[in-house]
């Protein structure tokens, strides 16, 4: 692997909390994604469920997790299930995991081969009186594709019918949600990987430069710096098209006098990062683009204060609409008449920033965890205020991943470059 291997202590504390939340007699089982095809007979890259890795680090396909606490056999009650190694398949695909390798990464001790699992399983199943089985319940879950979990869940019931069945997602909602000391250290060396990257950026930027052409520095700096890649499709856009908000072409050319967009982030030991800045092309805000440019750090900088416990995303997003609509009339975007006559289920200030202003992070870019309770200490969000203006054709996103603590939040990208001074002045290097 690119990245050095997690410690197996950070699986098995989250396999322990994991367990603590059953209910007594409980099984869970977790099924790998499925290797989804491309065309011929060739595949997408293999990316692991987020769950099952977040129970054992495991990265290889045909895998599966067995917890059952109140086995009577301490050797059953934690089992990772891998697919045999087989000497023609890793001919063509490379080499898979060995028991004694598969248990140095995870922590579990007992390894079974995929092709001995049916009659193991069902001598646990028949102790077990609760089956929990895994499903994706993020909130922002789309598509009508039937994953692997989905068809496990089917035919477990089918096999299984009178046993009384549990959703591991409710329990993991909450979990995944609270960041360990260990699970940080990786994010905070994925937002180390993903600030020095950017810094580079800093120093490459120039009129003339494609969109591409930064990608690819982009993905230069993380593969250099042993990150397995991009933790989403970075988002690199010039002028106008840093107003749409999900901008992935990256096809086009940064012009003398733009700026520019840059939304990326690395993954390093399966976790992400996600930052964002905008920069002058050409090394130098006007003076128009530096006013705005300050007003959205004014409201990076607002909302992180507001990130504490306690809070909800309801509550925080609300107070950070009418800090955003003061800050809008500030810089002759909106007036006070426009605020005054707003209706309440569609405020002004959404004409210039209509995306919300956090969001989860972890193994997922966009991470599991709560919308209406409180939020806690150990959750890791991002903070990313934008303004986006039709009329000047211009948009401006800052971000940065924020984990909020019992004794203040911390800042994983507090050291990367943030102010346009500091910016203008990394620019300046290049020559």
């Amino acid at each position: 692997m690119k990245y050095y291997p997690a410690l197996p202590a950070l699986f098995t504390e989250n396999r322990a909390r994991f367990a603590a939340a059953l209910e007594p007699g409980a099984i869970a089982i977790f099924v790998s994604n499925d290797e989804m095809p491309l065309n011929g007979d060739a595949h997408y890259v293999f990316r692991q469920n987020s769950d099952l890795y977040w129970l054992s680090g495991i990265t290889q396909e045909d895998s599966m997790v067995i917890l059952f606490p109140d086995h009577p056999d301490p050797r059953y009650k934690e089992v990772l299930v891998l697919v045999r190694p087989n000497e023609l398949k890793e001919k063509w695909d490379g080499r898979r995991l060995r028991a004694e390798e598969a248990k140095k990464i995870s922590g579990i001790g007992t390894i079974v081969w995929l092709d001995n699992l049916e009659v193991l399983l069902q001598q646990w199943v028949h102790m077990a009186d609760f089956i929990y089985l895994d499903t994706n319940e993020n909130d922002r879950k789309g598509g009508p594709l039937i994953t692997r979990q989905y068809r496990y869940v089917a035919e477990m019931k089918e096999k299984y019918p009178l046993h009384r069945y549990r959703r591991s997602a409710r329990i993991l909602r909450t979990l995944r949600a609270v960041k360990t000391a260990l699970e940080v250290s990786l994010m905070q060396e994925a937002a180390d990987i993903t600030g020095a990257t950017f810094t580079d950026l800093l120093r490459f930027i120039r009129p003339g430069v494609m969109e591409y052409e930064i990608e690819a520095e982009i993905y230069r700096g993380f593969l250099s710096r042993r990150s397995t890649g991009p933790a989403y499709e970075s988002i690199i856009a010039s002028g106008d098209r840093a107003r749409t908000l999900h901008y992935i072409a990256n096809n086009g050319e940064c012009l003398d006098g733009e700026l520019v967009l840059m939304d990326f982030g690395a993954t390093y030991g399966g976790y992400s990062a996600d930052l964002t800045r905008t920069v002058p092309v050409n090394g130098r805000f006007t003076s128009r683009q530096k006013e705005v440019y300050n007003a959205c750090l004014e409201l990076h900088y607002f909302a992180k204060e507001l990130l504490t416990p306690g809070i909800t995303l309801n509550a925080y997003h609300q107070k950070m609409g009418e800090r955003a609509s003061e800050v809008f009339v500030d810089i002759g975007l909106l007036t006070v008449a426009d605020i005054r006559n707003q209706p309440a289920e569609s405020p002004a200030y959404w004409k210039y920033m209509y995306h919300g202003v956090s969001h989860h992070l972890g193994i997922d870019v966009h991470d599991l965890g709560p919308r209406s309770e409180p939020l806690e200490a150990g959750m890791v969000l991002t903070v990313e205020p934008g303004i986006y203006i039709e009329e000047e054709q211009m948009g401006i996103r800052i971000e940065n991943d924020v984990w909020i603590t019992l004794e203040g939040n911390k800042d994983l990208m507090g050291k990367v470059p943030i102010t346009a001074g500091e910016i203008e002045a990394l620019m300046e290097e290049k020559g």
